[in-house]
Parts: structure tokens; C-alpha cells; sequence
């Protein structure tokens, strides 16, 4: 039995099983990419908590070494290391958001 002939049939319901499974396809990948970014917009979204978190933990320290409620200006240190590295941190990742942000709009329809 020769199948070569199969090789070629192409009938009606071939081409919507094919434009389905495209669509389909589409469709998850357009899913996947708004589960991307709404991933990464709640990390972002932590990540400024966190932010906010040791800023205000920097100034309650700040606050304690004024008023003569703490004797270890470690404390304080560490609080305004973990402020200043958190806080370059954001600054840095929101310029990157900027700069794709940017990049997005200059492109041509």
C-alpha cells in the first residue's frame, strides 16, 4: 500500500484543528506574558515595602539616639546601611523600568 498520496490532504477540518491549536497557542502565550509581569510588578511592589520598612526603621533609630533612649549607635549603622543599600536598590530598578518604559514608546506601530 502506497501512503505517499497521504502526504498532501488537506482537508476543511485539518485547517481548523491547525488554526484552533495556533490560537490556542496564542492565547497561553498571551497569558504566560501577563503572569510575567504581574509577577514582577508584585515583586516591585514588595520590594518598596521592604523599602519603606527599613527607611522607617532608620528613622525610629534616628529617633532613639536623639532622644537618649539607645546606648549602641550599631543599631543605627546597621539601619542606615540596610536604608541606603535597599532604597539604590529601588532607585536602581526604577530606571530600568523608566528606560524600557521609554524605549516602549519610541517604537513604531
Amino acid at each position: 500500500m502506497d501512503i505517499t498520496s497521504l502526504y498532501h490532504v488537506n482537508s476543511g477540518a485539518v485547517r481548523e484543528a491547525a488554526k484552533q491549536t495556533g490560537a490556542a497557542k496564542k492565547a497561553e502565550a498571551a497569558q504566560e506574558g501577563r503572569d510575567v509581569f504581574s509577577t514582577m510588578l508584585h515583586t516591585a511592589i514588595d520590594n518598596l515595602h521592604t523599602t519603606n520598612s527599613y527607611i522607617s526603621d532608620m528613622e525610629n533609630e534616628e529617633l532613639k539616639i536623639a532622644l537618649g533612649q539607645a546606648e549602641n549607635t550599631h543599631d543605627l549603622s546597621i539601619a542606615l546601611q540596610k536604608a541606603s543599600a535597599a532604597l539604590q536598590y529601588t532607585v536602581a530598578v526604577r530606571d530600568k523600568f523608566m528606560d524600557a518604559y521609554k524605549e516602549i514608546m519610541q517604537m513604531q506601530i
